[in-house]
């Protein structure tokens, strides 16, 4: 049989020594919620070292699934109601003029753009391509996903700012004009939320430093 000493009462902390400790493993928690937790969860930054380390673009990343899901869901939904209930005139769908899509599928010519990248996006992938740019600088764009439809956002990010231009889902193709908002990297998230693999041609020309890919 083991005698076992009872600790005595200077052993013991005291209750100063608690609080101490209590307030540091407090000030510790909230420093990994504000610093770490909250840029890779939920893509929110108000320090800009989540920024640094890269934890803010995993959190906005996963707030792009988030909504991707939620949106997903409830077109599902929308669906399985729809085709429960008995269509009507009004209701049925009319054959569309397919020639505009085809013309917009199809971006110029390769030698009159500066850049260009393909990516091939299987089912559930996704990929990030950037443009350096400074603040009011202008870019044309052209890009197309050939087999098949993706999810795009086009958006900046840079000095702890953020913006998101346009978004889509479903989208064969898109075109236009990016406008920097900021110094900082601006250019397109894409995801294939098809069965089959999807290539994703991408060109530019304009203010810009240099186009990357990120993802």
């Amino acid at each position: 049989m083991h005698n076992v000493t009872k600790p005595t009462l200077d052993d013991l902390p005291t209750s100063e020594q608690l609080l101490r400790s209590t307030l540091i493993a407090l000030v510790a928690a909230i420093a990994i919620l504000i610093t770490i937790v909250l840029p890779s969860e939920y893509a929110v930054d108000p320090t800009g070292i989540g920024r640094v380390l890269g934890l803010t673009e995993m959190g906005e990343i996963k707030a792009q699934l988030a909504e991707e899901a939620a949106i997903d869901a409830a077109m599902d939904a929308a669906a399985a109601q729809a085709a429960a209930k008995p269509a009507t005139v009004s209701e049925v769908a009319t054959p569309q003029d397919t020639g505009a899509s085809s013309a917009a599928s199809q971006p110029a010519a390769a030698e009159s753009w500066r850049d260009e990248m393909q990516v091939v996006l299987t089912p559930g992938q996704g990929t990030e391509i950037k443009l350096v740019m400074q603040a009011g600088e202008r870019a044309e764009f052209s890009w197309v996903a050939q087999g098949g439809v993706v999810n795009f956002d086009t958006h900046g990010d840079g000095g702890g700012q953020s913006i998101s231009y346009e978004k889509g889902r479903g989208v064969p193709s898109d075109e236009g004009v990016l406008e920097a908002a900021f110094d900082g990297n601006h250019g397109w998230f894409w995801r294939n939320r098809g069965s089959a693999d999807v290539t994703v041609i991408i060109r530019t020309r304009g203010q810009y430093a240099e186009m990357k890919r990120v993802i």
